[in-house]
């Protein structure tokens, strides 16, 4: 299975990130080798984890005005670049994307190599798909889950036309333009400066056949590929005991609404302080990440006999 690497000189002097990555290999998944999953790991070792997972098209630097505030608390930030996005390696064949296999590369990297327990997840738009299969899977390895304009779709939903829009537009235009993307889900105007950085880890388009491939793979009719895994999964998902909260932002026309969903069928969202940031787009990181960052900090302070690993 062929890999692309992105050159290190893509991300010098990224703006407000200072942070150091660090690499873990991954099977590739056809016994042809491995692939470099790359990943931020940040404050202190001993700390609760908070495990940030961005979505499409975007890659850990989503999440750099929520880690000084969550390490500021005390909290360990491990916030992994996907398979095919930041500094990662990126498959070169759209065929090599698929829901199972993100999710196989990224579980190999977060429990088989770094071993995380007691984690509080944080997860939007993709981070969402792969990180709350993985919840329904190995519930064990979760404390907290905090689910920001996201979703675990089986395809029995309408997806809405908004998603079915932006689906079309993600294979029809000829170049895609990571950073305009962005942008255009966000309600502050990024920078410059801020759109390069999302564009950094594809110097061209064969570096984009996941971001390409991903709106693909979401789950939008009944048989789907990976729709009865999905289903397989909500099954654990619904019965995860331990917080539970949602914290959509108000001005997300893709996932409105699926965080009424998540509370009326998952058993740890009873109870707890749902919130809704206003003000922000679908990447509520950009446009209000340390508000968001608070409600997390938060949510770990008021649940502490959440902390720590569970029995299966």
């Amino acid at each position: 299975m062929p890999f692309l690497r992105t050159p290190d000189d893509r991300f010098v002097d990224l703006p407000d990130f200072p942070f150091e990555p660090r690499y873990v290999d991954v099977p590739a998944g056809d016994g042809s080798g491995t692939a470099r999953l790359a990943y931020l790991d940040e404050g202190p070792a001993d700390g609760e984890v908070v495990l940030c997972l961005h979505g499409e098209p975007s890659w850990s630097f989503l999440y750099r005005h929520m880690v000084p505030v969550l390490v500021e608390a005390g909290l360990r930030v491990v916030a992994p670049d996907l398979i095919g996005f930041g500094r990662s390696d990126k498959p070169a064949a759209r065929t090599d994307c698929t829901f199972q296999s993100h999710l196989d590369w990224l579980r190999h990297a977060l429990f088989d190599q770094l071993d995380l327990q007691g984690i509080t997840l944080v997860c939007q738009d993709w981070g969402g798909l792969l990180g709350l299969r993985l919840v329904g899977e190995h519930p064990e390895r979760f404390s907290r889950v905090v689910a920001a304009n996201t979703s675990l779709p089986t395809g029995d939903r309408d997806p809405g036309e908004a998603f079915l829009a932006w689906q079309r537009f993600s294979q029809e235009v000829p170049e895609f333009p990571v950073g305009f993307i962005i942008n255009g889900g966000c309600t502050t105007d990024l920078s410059p400066e801020v759109v390069a950085a999302y564009d950094a880890p594809f110097p061209d388009e064969t570096y984009k056949e996941a971001a390409r491939q991903f709106p693909l793979l979401v789950p939008s009719r009944p048989d789907d590929p990976a729709a009865e895994a999905n289903r397989a999964a909500w099954v654990g998902l619904a019965a995860f005991p331990r917080p539970f909260l949602t914290a959509f932002s108000d001005q997300d026309p893709i996932t409105k609404g699926a965080d009424r969903h998540l509370q009326a069928d998952i058993a740890g969202a009873a109870g707890q302080p749902h919130t809704t940031i206003e003000g922000g787009g679908h990447f509520l990181q950009e446009d209000r990440g340390p508000e968001l960052a608070k409600v997390v900090v938060d949510l770990i302070a008021a649940t502490p006999e959440a902390a720590g690993p569970h029995q299966a």
